[in-house]
């Protein structure tokens, strides 16, 4: 079973997870200070839906088969992989340095085209790492 986990920074400055996905009638989703905190919390909420299961007598899924998917808004991408130099991926992805910080920031928010851009650039930076060899 896969899980897609929409991770987003809120107006409040905190960063939630939740998903349409579901097991049994028990949805999923997380709240935090950080992204991390956010999925802690999230993984809490899934497990508690395991427990609810069980305890309803209801068929669970094995916890080994599930997996789950973060689709990250650019604020909270930033927040969770947080070694990544803002200044040099902007550079990277040829993007104005202050807008990308904007991005960060959620202060703004990317148009399709500049998304797309940066999400090649993250999947091209993704594939350089896997084949990396130490």
């Amino acid at each position: 079973m896969n899980i897609t986990a929409i991770v987003e920074k809120g107006n409040d400055g905190l960063y939630s997870i939740y998903s349409e996905d579901h097991i049994g009638n028990s949805y999923f989703g997380g709240f935090g200070e950080s992204v991390s905190e956010a999925k802690k919390d999230f993984v809490s909420s899934l497990e508690e839906a395991l427990r609810e299961q069980v305890q309803e007598n209801q068929p669970v899924p094995d916890r080994r088969e599930i997996s789950i998917t973060y689709r990250y808004d650019i604020p909270s991408f930033f927040n969770f992989f947080d070694f990544i130099n803002v200044s040099k991926f902007a550079e990277y992805v040829g993007i104005n340095e202050s807008k990308m910080r904007a991005y960060k920031s959620g202060v703004a928010f990317p148009g399709e085209k500049t998304s797309a851009k940066i999400f090649k650039a993250v999947r091209q930076i993704a594939l350089d790492l896997s084949a990396v060899a130490l």
